[in-house]
Formats: structure tokens, C-alpha cells, sequence
């Protein structure tokens, strides 16, 4: 009955155990600017925001303004990481982009040696693409889970 009772709790708390996950975003602003101009990172935020004290809520019989101000939204502790950027005068710089992700790899192995599992990896690309543009960025947002 000892045994069943012992089973029964570890496997509880074993379940309950993998549900409890934490989650981060670590994001890489590559630019996409022609003679070196631009200015690439990675961004690790070092603060934690509950999203709720900046959420609110609009039905047609309620609305619930958040008060909160756009300087309390902003986190100051932070890590910045320079990057080079993928152009510079002579156009696409290929060294440039293998260094960035010498120093992508190097986060993403960090983050895994401290617990980190690299779960999901989205990116996107923004540019106005008018005339004569050749201004932009190239935003990649790693997702990590503990």
C-alpha cells in the first residue's frame, strides 16, 4: 500500500512538473541597410513584465483603460549584442553574415547549457520597398523553454 500511495504522489508531482514551463524570447535585429549604416543586435530582456498590468479591456458596455504609461511598459535591463550588418559599401557582405551567426550559435548553445530548450524560431522581414528604398530589417525571434 506504501509502494502505491509513494507511486501515486511522485507520478503526480512528475506530471505536474512538466506542465509548469517558462518561456523566453531572445530577438536578433539584423539591418538591411546599404554602406553599413544600420544597426544590428541581439536582444536578451534581463527584466520580467507581466503583461496583464498593461492590458485592458474594450466591449461595448466596458471599457476598461489600462493607465498604465508607455514609459512604465519599457524595460531598461537588458543585453545588447552587436551584430555587423549584412551590407556595407561594396553591397552583401558574406563574412559579416557567418560572424552573426558565429554569435547567434554561441547565445543559442549559452541558453541551452543554462536549461534553456530552443522550441520555436520565427522571423520576418520589413522593408517599404518603394522606390530607391534598400532600408529595412531582418527580425528573427528565438523562443526558448525551460
Amino acid at each position: 500500500m506504501r509502494k502505491l500511495i509513494l507511486s501515486t504522489v511522485l507520478g503526480i508531482s512528475f506530471v505536474l512538473s512538466l506542465s509548469a514551463q517558462e518561456y523566453k524570447v531572445v530577438t536578433s535585429v539584423e539591418s538591411i541597410v546599404p554602406n553599413g549604416l544600420g544597426r544590428s543586435r541581439i536582444i536578451n530582456a534581463l527584466d520580467d513584465k507581466d503583461y496583464k498590468e498593461y492590458t485592458s479591456v474594450q466591449t461595448e458596455t466596458d471599457n476598461t483603460r489600462n493607465k498604465s504609461s508607455r514609459k512604465e511598459i519599457r524595460v531598461k535591463d537588458f543585453e545588447e549584442t552587436k551584430l555587423l550588418n549584412f551590407f556595407n559599401i561594396g553591397g552583401i557582405r558574406f563574412q559579416n553574415i557567418a560572424a552573426n551567426d558565429a554569435l547567434l550559435s554561441s547565445m543559442i548553445n549559452n541558453m541551452i547549457e543554462n536549461g534553456w530548450e530552443l522550441a520555436f524560431v520565427t522571423s520576418a522581414v520589413e522593408s517599404d520597398s518603394g522606390k530607391g528604398d534598400g532600408k529595412g530589417i531582418f527580425i528573427t525571434r528565438y523562443i526558448f523553454k525551460k
